[in-house]
């Protein structure tokens, strides 16, 4: 399976509800959402009413991210009003698999997300409990930065850790998606391809999604 989930972190949130559903008739999987407080990262984005309001104008899965302190405080909102997914941060949550077992109870897809410099050695042992890792690909807290190249060496230790486990853990990454990195990251066991800037900067949604399929062999 192989997922293109446009981050609506770029897109134009004057008109938010139209885009979602230009990149849901574009052929778009799931919707991404990025979360961000002002102290896990260097950002503010939303919170759960701009997801509940996301909720409204879409049926496809809505994949939320948490780039936050304290995120047990806030996955139940994010559960409510109509995450599908919610991923944390390793590096933000102290009792890691409190906040998988919550997000479970909660009724959505449990993640865990690392940051560009921590190894994948920090999953080994709640790998077994999570239905996807995020890798980031670029440092968490703003769009439209450059792929990190070492980033499909991350994901290639990934994959053969799952496969050595015999999981079916889904592997997404975000940060840098475009077409001319996207065919490398397929290749080294991607499943889950979060583009913001990529799709929702181009002159043709469809266009770009059915160019990024093509790439990725979807």
């Amino acid at each position: 399976m192989k997922v293109i989930a446009p981050s609506i972190l770029s897109a134009d949130f004057s008109r938010l509800g139209d885009e979602i559903k230009a990149v849901e008739s574009a052929g778009a999987d799931w919707i991404h959402a990025d979360i961000m407080d002002g102290h896990f990262v260097p950002n503010i984005t939303f919170g759960p009413m701009i997801v509940e309001s996301v909720r409204r104008v879409t049926s496809l899965p809505i994949d939320v991210h948490l780039m936050i302190e304290n995120p047990n405080d806030y996955i139940p909102a994010f559960a409510k009003v109509g995450a599908s997914l919610i991923s944390v941060q390793a590096e933000a949550s102290i009792h890691l698999n409190r906040s998988v077992q919550l997000i479970r109870e909660c009724s959505a897809r449990p993640g865990v997300v690392l940051n560009p410099s921590t190894p994948v050695q920090t999953l080994e042992w709640i790998i077994d409990h999570v239905d996807y890792v995020l890798i980031m690909s670029v440092n968490p807290g703003f769009g439209g930065q450059a792929f990190i190249k070492n980033s499909l060496d991350k994901v290639r230790a990934l994959r053969q850790l799952i496969q050595q486990k015999n999981l079916k853990t889904l592997i997404e990454i975000d940060g840098g998606v475009n077409e001319e990195t996207i065919t490398d990251i397929a290749a080294a066991g991607v499943d889950v391809f979060v583009a913001g800037s990529a799709i929702f900067g181009s002159r043709d949604y469809q266009t770009t999604i059915n160019a990024f399929r093509q790439k990725i062999g979807a």
